[in-house]
């Protein structure tokens, strides 16, 4: 099953991060997932496949408010 992410998502992945965190920022969609480290703020790249693999769990959705 194909894996299914929003812009604004917070995953955890499985190996931390050299400045400790393992939490990470959806920031671009697409082949490649842009992800923003949520302790120091680097951005990389990784294909789908790749995070998929490295993916510990989705750990917050943004709410997006309907407005009338």
């Amino acid at each position: 099953m194909a894996l299914t992410l929003h812009l604004g998502d917070t995953v955890r992945l499985k190996k931390a991060h050299p400045c400790g965190s393992v939490d990470w920022e959806v920031t671009r969609l697409g082949a490649d997932v842009g992800l923003l480290c949520l302790g120091c703020g680097r951005r990389t790249m990784l294909s789908r496949s790749r995070l998929e693999a490295r993916l510990r769990e989705l750990t917050a959705r943004p709410s997006h408010e309907v407005r009338s």
